[in-house]
């Protein structure tokens, strides 16, 4: 839900200021050009979580 609304928020900025869709690129460029960040984003996409037992063993 919560990010929907991020991406509705900033749909309308661009609606409202369309010179913000350079800087958007701009940004978006550099955070790919990051190959530790794509990797973090790709993890986080991917939903990798570590599993912890439920109970202890006897």
């Amino acid at each position: 839900m919560m990010r929907w609304i991020l991406i509705g928020a900033l749909l309308g900025l661009l609606l409202v200021f369309p010179q913000l869709l350079a800087v958007v690129a701009v940004v978006v460029a550099a955070l790919l050009s990051q190959p530790i960040l794509v990797a973090f984003g790709l993890g986080l996409a991917a939903g990798i979580r570590l599993r912890t037992p439920g109970r202890w063993a006897r």
